[in-house]
């Protein structure tokens, strides 16, 4: 099997150190590639910092176009290629490699429309005969770093937004699931941006600490850990930083949301988005509470759904939950649980691993304080609970480190716009799971979930920073 190249500065490379890409299902070797050296990513830095950062939107328009016409050509290859190294089901690959393909379009529509505004100044006296123009300009290169769980997407939602921004970008993908950012690497390959807009460069993770300290980086946008992230950002406090940290997503199933369909159809949605890509979400369902009257005929229902599920082979195209990434993030999971059970907690469903994969699990009764409840699982894990009333879910779902986004099944839009108030969360989504994510709006969230907004023109403006041309002498 021969080493798949990384990207420098826009050109195919390798390094010295082997990487061995395996498939978390059976362990067997899906791709080969290398860690790039010191001096390769000297030489990716330096190239990044010379890129010229005034290209025109046809041009950078022209390459994003480029990347999603190909990513769609190629498709079914990057489903599988998702599957492979990342292990999540083949249905869940394909909407992955659908979204890649959604963000490159959506990039390259924004790259066009990246004019800034003109402003009248003459609404004062001192500033008659005056007009400001009033752009963005890229703060510099970009180092964005990107987790496992989404290997194409999330990498997607770092390169394209700095593209249309026009500012050049290193990228580092995580060091278990390189391979889809090095197709993606490849795609960029193709077009004729300049030398140096991007590189693509495999790296260890206690490497990483020399990318974020550069100050030819002033912009870092890392995706994953929230303790990882506050080192991130407590190292370089004068860099712009945004992070995605992840979070405990809660649904709330609210008092009128009361008919046996209206419960069919929440414990429906609960039962899959707790448990797509095996839990490994931010946005994954992890907690649910339930208004009192509905509790056990939604539980009954959700138990049924979710006992319902495929786990299994992730090629296997009836598979709804794969493994995990490795046999070690299942095992946390697993002693978590354990953790939970021994303080009380009742298992209704799944709790037992098997090598990498752990089952669609259902836990009732948790004690305040556990791990399972009050942090981030990244498995399939499910914590409910029962309210007496929409206020006191409110306040549980407040109850939290974390505010990424919530679910919120009601009909009235009163309480609609009362969560929308009350939650501190960075999107509130209501009549559906919190797992719902439109790749053009602005992602994010509050609290230890993280900094800054991901989705399109929200990572264009954190990428960038006004800058004012004032004409003087004019008749407006």
């Amino acid at each position: 099997m021969d080493r798949t190249p990384f990207y420098l500065a826009g050109r195919p490379a390798h390094g010295d150190d082997e990487v061995i890409v395996r498939h978390p299902y059976d362990g067997a070797v899906v791709g080969r590639t290398s860690f790039a050296t010191p001096a390769q990513v000297e030489a990716a830095i330096a190239k990044a910092a010379e890129a010229p950062q005034s290209l025109p939107a046809h041009r950078r328009a022209a390459a994003l176009d480029h990347v999603s016409k190909r990513l769609q050509e190629r498709s079914d290859e990057v489903a599988r290629l998702i599957t492979a190294e990342n292990g999540k089901p083949l249905k869940w690959a394909r909407a992955e490699a659908a979204r890649a393909i959604s963000v490159f379009r959506w990039a390259a529509e924004e790259a066009r429309r990246f004019a800034g505004e003109m402003q009248r100044l003459d609404t004062d006296p001192a500033g008659e005969g005056r007009l400001a123009l009033v752009t963005r300009v890229p703060k510099g290169p970009v180092l964005g770093i990107s987790p496992f769980n989404f290997p194409l997407n999330l990498v997607a939602h770092k390169v394209a937004p700095a593209i249309a921004a026009g500012a050049p970008i290193v990228l580092k993908p995580a060091p278990a699931t390189p391979l889809s950012a090095l197709l993606l690497g490849e795609l960029l390959a193709e077009t004729d941006l300049p030398e140096g807009m991007f590189s693509v460069l495999p790296l260890p993770n206690d490497r990483t600490a020399e990318l974020v300290r550069d100050p030819r980086l002033p912009v870092v946008s890392f995706t994953g850990s929230g303790p990882v992230g506050g080192q991130i950002q407590d190292s370089v406090p004068r860099k712009h930083v945004t992070l995605e940290l992840g979070g405990n997503a809660a649904v709330v199933i609210c008092a009128d949301w009361a008919s046996d369909a209206d419960l069919a159809h929440a414990a429906k949605r609960v039962a899959v988005f707790s448990n797509y890509q095996a839990g490994q979400s931010c946005i994954a369902v992890q907690r649910v509470y339930v208004h009192g009257e509905a509790h056990d005929r939604f539980l009954t229902a959700l138990l049924t759904e979710t006992q319902a599920l495929k786990t299994g082979d992730p090629a296997d195209e009836a598979t709804d939950v794969g493994p995990m990434i490795s046999e070690d993030a299942a095992k946390r999971v697993e002693a978590w649980v354990d953790e939970a059970v021994a303080a009380g907690a009742e298992v209704l469903a799944g709790g037992r691993r098997d090598g990498t994969t752990y089952p669609p699990t259902i836990l009732m009764n948790v004690p305040a304080g556990a791990k399972v409840l009050a942090e981030e699982v990244f498995g399939p894990v499910l914590v409910i609970q029962k309210v007496p009333d929409d206020a006191a879910a409110f306040e549980a779902v407040n109850d939290s480190a974390f505010g990424l986004q919530a679910g919120v099944f009601t009909h009235d839009v009163r309480t609609a716009f009362a969560a929308h108030r009350t939650l501190r969360v960075g999107g509130v989504i209501i009549g559906d799971v919190p797992s719902y994510r439109a790749d053009q709006m602005p992602y994010g969230g509050t609290k230890g979930s993280g900094v800054g907004r991901e989705g399109l023109r929200a990572a264009m403006d954190d990428y960038t920073e006004p800058r004012v041309l004032v004409l003087t002498g004019l008749e407006l």
